[in-house]
C-alpha cells in the first residue's frame, strides 16, 4: 500500500515542484468558479444588481452606434462554435499528417470536454439571458457560463500550448499575449452585445482555465510515464516535436523578387479590370439583336418557364456552394492542409491572392458596368451588386482552379484528378443554379470565366506556386506499392522513416531547404 502511495505521490509532487504557480492558478480558478456559480444560482443581491446594471450601461453605450455593433459581432464570431470547431479540426488533421497523434488526442479530448461542460452547466444553473432595451444579437439557451468565453479560452489556449514549441522563444510571449487579448475581446463583446452578464463571462474564463489546467496536467503525467523530461508550459506541451510542428520551413524569400512581383500584380490587376470592363460594357449595352443578346434573353426565360418547387430547392443549395461562407470555409481548410503536407507558404499565398484578387475585381467591375439582372423573377431577391460578372461563379471557379493548380503537380495518385473534376463540375453547377434562379445572364458566366483565366494566369506567372516542386519538394511515387501518406512524405523530405537505417533521398532540394 505504501508503494502505491509513493507512485501516486511522486508525479503530483514533481508537477507541483515544477509548476507550483500554475497549480495555484488552476486551483484558484476552480474555487472562484465554484463560488461564482453558487452566487449566481442563489441570485445573490449585490451580484444581481451589478450584472443587470452593467448590461443596461453597455446597451445604452453601444446600441446607438451601428458600425461599432458590426465590429463587435465580427469579434464575437471568433469565439463561436463553428470557428472554434474549424480551428481544432484543422489543427488535429495537421497533427495527424505530421504524425503527432498524442497532441491530436490532447486537442480532441480538451475540445470535446469544453463542448460537454458548456450545455451541462448551463442546464444546472438555469440562468436567463439579459433583457435590454435594444436587442443587438439573438442567442438561444441559458446564460451561465458564457459558451463563447469558455470555448475561446479552451480552444485558443489548447492550440497555443500545442504549437508553442514551433515558435522562436522571442515570439512566445507576444503569442501568449495575443491569445489572452483575443479571449478577453471575445468575452467583452458578449457583455457589450447584451447576450451575457459579466459574471457569465468571468465564469466561462475561470472554467476554461480549470479545464486547460486539468488536461495539461494529465498530458504532462502522460509524458512522464513515457520517460519524457519535464518542461515549462512556456515551452509548450511537447518541446521535442518542434520540427514537426513548424508550419513551414524558413525560406530566404517567399518570392524571388517581391517588389517586382508587387508591381507586376498591380499592373496585371489593372489590365484584367480593363478587360472585364470592356467585355462587360460590350455584352451589357452594345450587342442588341445579336446572338449574345438573344442568348442572354432566351436562356433565363427558358429556365423561368420550367421552375418547380423541387428544382428551386436544389438550385438554392447549389447556389450556396458558391457563396462567401462556403468559399471561405473551403479555403480555410485547404490552405492549412497545404502547409501540413508540403510545408511551403507559396501555394498558400497563391490561393490567398487568387481569392483576394477575385473579390476586388468582381466588386470593381460590377460597380463599373452596373448591369441589370435578367428580366425574370429573381429568386434571391434584390442584391447589393449588379449582374456582371457573377460573383458566385467567379469565386467558385477561381477557388477550385487554384486548388487544381496546386494539387496536380504534387502527386501522381489517381485522386489528384478529383481536383480537376471539381474545377469543372463545381463552377458548372453553380452557374446553372444562378441562371436558373434568374440572377445572371449566360454572358455573366462568360465574364466570370474571363476573370478566372486572366487573374489565375497572371498569378501563376508571377507567384509560381509550384516552383518548389521543380526543386525537389515533390512526393516521388514510382508504384502503387506505396499506400500511405507517411511514405509519401518520407520520400518527399528525404528523411529516414522511424525504423529505417538510411535516409531515402530524391533529386532536387528536400523539404526544409532554402527556396
Amino acid at each position: 500500500m505504501g508503494a502505491v502511495k509513493d507512485v501516486l505521490r511522486r508525479p503530483f509532487g514533481h508537477f507541483a515542484e515544477r509548476s507550483l504557480l500554475g497549480l495555484a492558478l488552476v486551483a484558484g480558478a476552480g474555487v472562484g468558479f465554484g463560488l461564482l456559480m453558487l452566487l449566481v444560482r442563489a441570485q445573490w443581491g449585490p451580484l444581481y444588481d451589478a450584472d443587470h446594471g452593467t448590461a443596461v450601461w453597455f446597451n445604452d453605450l453601444v446600441a446607438p452606434h451601428g458600425p461599432l455593433v458590426t465590429v463587435l459581432r465580427a469579434i464575437t464570431d471568433l469565439g463561436g462554435r463553428s470557428i472554434l470547431i474549424w480551428l481544432v479540426t484543422v489543427a488535429v488533421v495537421g497533427l495527424l499528417i505530421r504524425r503527432q497523434g498524442r497532441l491530436a488526442a490532447y486537442l480532441i479530448v480538451t475540445g470535446a470536454g469544453a463542448l460537454l461542460l458548456d450545455p451541462s452547466l448551463k442546464a444546472i444553473v438555469g440562468r436567463l439571458r439579459p433583457v435590454v432595451d435594444v436587442s443587438l444579437a439573438h442567442y438561444a439557451g441559458d446564460s451561465f457560463p458564457s459558451g463563447h468565453a469558455l470555448g475561446s479560452t479552451v480552444a485558443y489556449g489548447a492550440v497555443l500550448l500545442v504549437f508553442l514549441p514551433a515558435m522562436r522563444p522571442r515570439w512566445r510571449g507576444p503569442a501568449i499575449g495575443l491569445v489572452v487579448g483575443l479571449v478577453f475581446a471575445v468575452g467583452l463583446t458578449r457583455i457589450a452585445l447584451g447576450v451575457h452578464f459579466v459574471s457569465d463571462v468571468i465564469g466561462g474564463w475561470l472554467l476554461g482555465l480549470v479545464w486547460l489546467g486539468v488536461t495539461g496536467y494529465a498530458f504532462r503525467l502522460w509524458r512522464r510515464e513515457r520517460g519524457r523530461p519535464e518542461s515549462s508550459l512556456r515551452e509548450g506541451l511537447e518541446p521535442e516535436a518542434r520540427q514537426d510542428l513548424r508550419l513551414a520551413p524558413d525560406e530566404e524569400h517567399l518570392l524571388p523578387h517581391p517588389r517586382a512581383a508587387v508591381a507586376e500584380l498591380l499592373t496585371g490587376w489593372v489590365l484584367v479590370f480593363g478587360a472585364l470592363y470592356g467585355f462587360g460594357m460590350l455584352v451589357s449595352y452594345h450587342v442588341e439583336g445579336s446572338f449574345v443578346d438573344t442568348l442572354d434573353t432566351v436562356v433565363p426565360q427558358w429556365f423561368n418557364e420550367r421552375r418547380t418547387d423541387g428544382w428551386n430547392e436544389v438550385s438554392w443549395w447549389a447556389s450556396k456552394a458558391g457563396d462567401t461562407h462556403a468559399i471561405l470555409m473551403i479555403s480555410m481548410v485547404f490552405c492549412p492542409l497545404v502547409l501540413a503536407i508540403w510545408r511551403r507558404w507559396r501555394p498558400v499565398l497563391f490561393v490567398a491572392l487568387t481569392m483576394f484578387g477575385e473579390l476586388s475585381l468582381f466588386l470593381a467591375s460590377a460597380a463599373a458596368v452596373d448591369r441589370p439582372r435578367p428580366d425574370v423573377p429573381n429568386l434571391d431577391g434584390p442584391m447589393p451588386t449588379s449582374s456582371f460578372p457573377s460573383g458566385h461563379i467567379a469565386a467558385t471557379t477561381c477557388l477550385w482552379v487554384a486548388i487544381a493548380v496546386v494539387v496536380m503537380p504534387r502527386s501522381d495518385r489517381w485522386w489528384r484528378w478529383l481536383s480537376v473534376v471539381a474545377a469543372v463540375v463545381m463552377p458548372t453547377v453553380v452557374a446553372l443554379s444562378r441562371i436558373y434562379r434568374g440572377m445572371h445572364h449566360p454572358s455573366d458566366f462568360a465574364g466570370a470565366i474571363l476573370l478566372t483565366a486572366a487573374w489565375i494566369g497572371l498569378l501563376y506567372w508571377v507567384v509560381r506556386p509550384n516552383a518548389d516542386v521543380y526543386e525537389g519538394n515533390q512526393p516521388s511515387i514510382e508504384s502503387e506499392d506505396v499506400d500511405t501518406l507517411d511514405d509519401e512524405l518520407v520520400r518527399a523530405t528525404g528523411e529516414p522513416a522511424p525504423d529505417a537505417g538510411e535516409p531515402v533521398r530524391v533529386t532536387g532540394e528536400p523539404v526544409g531547404g532554402r527556396g
